[in-house]
């Protein structure tokens, strides 16, 4: 029986954060150890240059992040590990799909029409700062998708639209010359948490209101002093459901240690001390994967190495995929 084949990909902007570890690389690492799939993670760096033009963040951001998932533990023996911009095919692949993509599913993608309509509140033009970038970015998130055959996308519900287009595409091209690829169906867990931040809204690096995954622990204890509660003094019950505080504890406790936190505020905990208790458990929790990122930060050769084996794995895949996809639209050798 073949393995399912799930696939990951991680926008190379901004410091990851403990919504991310929550959201997206703790469920990711724990479904790469299944023997019954095959992991493919990757370094969207070609996505991080629609939003950033900063080369130094983008650099900076994709050390950063393959530092973090190789400190949590993700076992580059068994899922696939690679940055996007190391994959030529995908680049090819995405012009091809792109001249199969009707324009019209592109002006329906989300992030676009919310461009649109920002510019258009603001009296702007419509397309008032959208690059084509912004626009056509659905077509190179389906060539990522569609390049390693990948059956299940794990996504956030803001990310369906995505993993839909990439199947409209699909289909498209497997109709119009041959089967060369599979439809992928997008996959969200609802068990997992989507943080809020420090204000309570949702943990976002564009909100600003993120807590950074591996802070140091003087600065780990400052910013979660920092998140935002109401004006119940101690001995006054708290609402859990109702508490950033509480639901970040709830993220990172098991079971037991969350329906104790919950009796605690019906009794009335007193917010430090809630804050404090979050601190500790956080702090336990990652402790051991900060001290191996910081080694692995200081140690940029060894992550690059990693990243290039990855790549050469992924290529195994790739590369005779889009000698199929040349062939089937006539981009081929004569005679």
């Amino acid at each position: 029986m073949s393995k399912q084949r799930i696939l990951t990909g991680i926008t190379t902007t901004g410091t990851p954060h403990l919504g991310n570890f929550v959201g997206a690389i703790r469920p990711a690492i724990a479904a790469s150890r299944d023997d019954s799939v095959e992991s493919f993670f990757f370094l969207a760096d070609y996505h991080a240059l629609i939003k950033c033009h900063d080369p130094a963040q983008v650099r900076q951001s994709s050390k950063e992040i393959a530092a973090t998932w190789l400190a949590l533990g993700l076992d580059t023996s068994r899922a696939v590990f690679y940055r996007q911009s190391d994959i030529p095919e995908i680049t090819e692949l995405t012009w091809i799909l792109t001249c199969n993509a009707a324009k019209g599913l592109m002006n329906r993608a989300h992030a676009y029409k919310a461009a649109v309509q920002a510019n258009e509140e603001a009296g702007e033009d419509p397309d008032y700062g959208v690059t084509m970038g912004l626009f056509s970015y659905p077509v190179l998130m389906a060539a990522d998708i569609l390049m390693f055959r990948a059956d299940s996308v794990p996504v956030g519900r803001d990310q369906i639209q995505h993993v839909e287009m990439a199947r409209d595409i699909a289909q498209r091209v497997n109709h119009h010359f041959a089967p060369l690829f599979t439809l992928p169906e997008a996959v969200v867990d609802d068990n997992v948490a989507v943080l809020q931040g420090l204000d309570g809204r949702k943990m976002s690096k564009s909100y600003g209101n993120t807590i950074p995954l591996f802070l140091p622990e003087k600065q780990l204890r400052k910013a979660i002093n920092k998140i935002k509660t109401n004006l119940l003094e101690p001995g006054e019950p708290k609402d859990p459901e109702d508490s950033t505080v509480f639901q970040i504890w709830a993220a990172f406790a098991d079971a037991a240690e969350t329906a104790r936190m919950r009796r605690e505020f019906e009794a009335g905990i007193a917010w430090g001390e809630a804050k404090k208790q979050l601190f500790e458990l956080i702090n336990a929790q990652l402790a051991p994967a900060r001290e191996e990122y910081e080694r692995l930060l200081a140690d940029p050769g060894y992550i690059e190495q990693v990243l290039k084996a990855g790549a050469a794995r992924a290529r195994e895949t790739s590369v005779p995929l889009l000698a199929q996809v040349r062939e089937a639209v006539g981009i081929s050798r004569m005679g």
